[in-house]
Parts: C-alpha cells; sequence; structure tokens
C-alpha cells in the first residue's frame, strides 16, 4: 500500500502545485521574456454599442445608465441597449426614464435567460456598429475605461479586450482577484487570456456568434470562440471597473456557477480540446480546467498523508512535515470561516482558498443537475 499511497500522494501534489503555482509561475516568466506587442492607438474611436442584459435591477440601474453616460467618449458614435429579461420590479420603468438620452429598452417578457438577452441586445445594435461593449449592471466602470479598452482593437490581430476588475473590500476574495489578474496579464502578453470579465469586454462586432441556450459563461464563451477564429483576446488593465468585494461565501456562489460554465464550455465548444483548432489549448487546461481537479487531488493529498504518516512509510519526517502544514492550513481555514472579518488576513485567505476548492465541487454538481440559472447580482 506504501506504492499506492506514494503515488498518490505526490501526483495529487503535482497537481496543485502545478496548478496555484507552477503554471502562474511560468506564464509569468514566458510573458517578461516573449512578450507580444500590439499595435493599440489610444485615439482610436470606432462606433461601438454598449449592450447591458438585466434582470430585476431597478435599485442599481439608473446609477449603472448614469455611468454609461458619463463616460469619456462621443456619444455620437456609442449606443446603449439594455435588454430587461422578463423584470417585474420596476427595472423598465427606470430605463424608459433614459429615452430622451439615448438609452434604448428591448423589454423580453418572460425571463429567457442571459444568454438569449445578449443575442437579442447585439441583433439590435446599429448596422454601422464596429465594436460591441459588454457589461453587467452592478460594477461600476471609471470614466476612462471605454477609450482604454477599444485601443487595443485597433491592431487587425486584436479581436477582444477585457477590461480589469478591481475589488474593494477586505473581505477575503480581494486577493484572489489580484492573483488572477496577475496571471490574465501574463497571457495577455504571451498571446491571449482565456476568457474575459463579465463587468466590462469589448468585441469586434463582426466576430460575434450566437450564444447557445442556458450559456453560464458568455464571457469565456465568447472570447475563446474568437481566438479559435485566429484573433488575439488581451486583457486591459487600463480598462477599470469596480465592485465591492463579496463575502466568502457570495464568492462560493459565483464560483460554483463559473466552474459548472466550465464543465459545460467543454460540450458547447468540444474543439477547445482539438490543439490543431485551439492553439490556447495549454492555457486553457492550465488555467481553467485544472482547477476543476484541484480538490479531488486536495482531498487526495490529505488521505494518502495520513496514511504515509501512521504506516511510518519511509521518507517519513517530509511527510510528517506536510501533514502538520495541512492541517495548520485547514484549521486557519476554520479560523477563517469562524472569526470572518475578524480573523487575521493569513485564515481569511486559507478560508477563501478551501471555499474556492469546494465551489468546484458544487459547480460540478450543479452542471451534472443542469442548475444553469443566472442573475446578475450577488
Amino acid at each position: 500500500m506504501w506504492l499506492v499511497s506514494t503515488a498518490a500522494y505526490w501526483s495529487s501534489l503535482a497537481v496543485v502545485g502545478y496548478t496555484y503555482a507552477g503554471y502562474p509561475a511560468a506564464i509569468t516568466a514566458l510573458g517578461k521574456l516573449r512578450r507580444r506587442p500590439v499595435a493599440a492607438d489610444p485615439g482610436f474611436e470606432p462606433r461601438l454599442a454598449i449592450v447591458m442584459a438585466a434582470h430585476n435591477e431597478a435599485a442599481r440601474i439608473g446609477a449603472k445608465l448614469d455611468n454609461l453616460l458619463a463616460l469619456d467618449y462621443p456619444a455620437a458614435r456609442r449606443q446603449i441597449v439594455v435588454i430587461s429579461d422578463g423584470s417585474t420590479d420596476g427595472t423598465d420603468d427606470v430605463v424608459r426614464g433614459y429615452a430622451d438620452r439615448g438609452v434604448e429598452l428591448i423589454r423580453v417578457e418572460r425571463a429567457s435567460g442571459k444568454p438569449n438577452a445578449l443575442n437579442l441586445g447585439v441583433a439590435a445594435v446599429r448596422p454601422d456598429a464596429e465594436v460591441i461593449v459588454f457589461c453587467d449592471a452592478r460594477q461600476r466602470i471609471d470614466l476612462g475605461a471605454l477609450r482604454a479598452l477599444v485601443a487595443p482593437l485597433a491592431d487587425p490581430d486584436v479581436g477582444a479586450v477585457s477590461g480589469e476588475l478591481f475589488m474593494e473590500g477586505e473581505a477575503g476574495p480581494g486577493l484572489y482577484w489580484r492573483y488572477e489578474k496577475l496571471i490574465r496579464a501574463a497571457e495577455s502578453q504571451v498571446d491571449s487570456v482565456v476568457g474575459a470579465t463579465g463587468a466590462l469586454y469589448a468585441i469586434r462586432r463582426a466576430l460575434y456568434r450566437q450564444l447557445p441556450p442556458e450559456t453560464l459563461l458568455d464571457d469565456v464563451f465568447t472570447p475563446m470562440q474568437i481566438a479559435m477564429q485566429g484573433f488575439r483576446v488581451l486583457f486591459e488593465p487600463a480598462a477599470k471597473v469596480y465592485d465591492q468585494e463579496a463575502s466568502v461565501q457570495g464568492e462560493f456562489a459565483r464560483k460554483a456557477r463559473t466552474l459548472a460554465g466550465n464543465y459545460q464550455l467543454l460540450r458547447q465548444l468540444p474543439a477547445l480540446l482539438d490543439p490543431r483548432k485551439n492553439r490556447l489549448l495549454p492555457q486553457l487546461a492550465s488555467h481553467k480546467l485544472m482547477r476543476l481537479a484541484c480538490p479531488f487531488a486536495l482531498g487526495t493529498l490529505l488521505v494518502s498523508n495520513v496514511y504515509l504518516v501512521a504506516t511510518f512509510a519511509p521518507g517519513w519526517p517530509l511527510y510528517a512535515a506536510t501533514l502538520a502544514g495541512q492541517l495548520a492550513g485547514y484549521g486557519l481555514a476554520l479560523s477563517g470561516a469562524l472569526r470572518g472579518k475578524r480573523a487575521g488576513k493569513l485564515a481569511r485567505t486559507s478560508w477563501t482558498f478551501v471555499a474556492l476548492n469546494a465551489a468546484a465541487v458544487e459547480g460540478l454538481r450543479r452542471y451534472l443537475k443542469g442548475d444553469f440559472a443566472w442573475t446578475s447580482g450577488r
């Protein structure tokens, strides 16, 4: 049994180590050594349309529309389309109040889901629009973000650009987002990111493809099919958008939905797994797919480590040290869960790590159950 347990220990450790440390380090180094230039133009002003789906957002959609209308971009060269997906709380009335300022409302009588809402919104875009900008109702966009977002699209090799989401708060998940952005920035320097932030991203209108029904991750589906058309998908740190950091529980729910969407994505776009059709397969596997395996690898790592220590396997001092480290980490996570914001930073970070890995298991359950409901809030 030592042989089996040792193999399980080292293979699971390799999966976790590569996913959370090896790949980020490798892609960061590669980004510095092989940075691919972008012919961005800060003065580029394509005609664009901002498309936003909303469901029961009456409480905050007015502030969001004020934000969009205040963005630094010529009003004559932009269109704002809001798709109200079966809203019943007065969202439509709020949006209609902005009609004299050029905001257009599309009403869907019965909630049909975000994919259908976005497809309808894109269909309503004016024929002369070259760029479509997608955003959500919740987040506040920096006033200069729109210009920063479209500037890289002056490069004919660029098909989509993601903004950068900043989390305001200290609940714990903000550190995860900073870590995630480091990876995205490095991927963008090498070639392309494997997805965008749904809070703010732009694409060439000609590259849009209809979203399949029940699509959970439009902000991954659309960028990845653009990449498979041969274009780059970039991460633009100057295109800033702000959100309040969620609690760990809120981030768990968001992550579970996202990871269920990763399973769904492979069914919707099986060509993603074909290296002849998807040049970003190594990044996709390392950044997205291996995270689906990590919670199971973590469980295997703990169980095999306990066995190796309990049976005094060869190499016992090493196994004892790593088991102590695991137990300390999970102990810190428990402290973070129980104490919340009163816990120290390390405890909150440990709790976030455990919760987000647990979300991968919940994501698989949701995918198998077919739970593809969407909301635009937290």
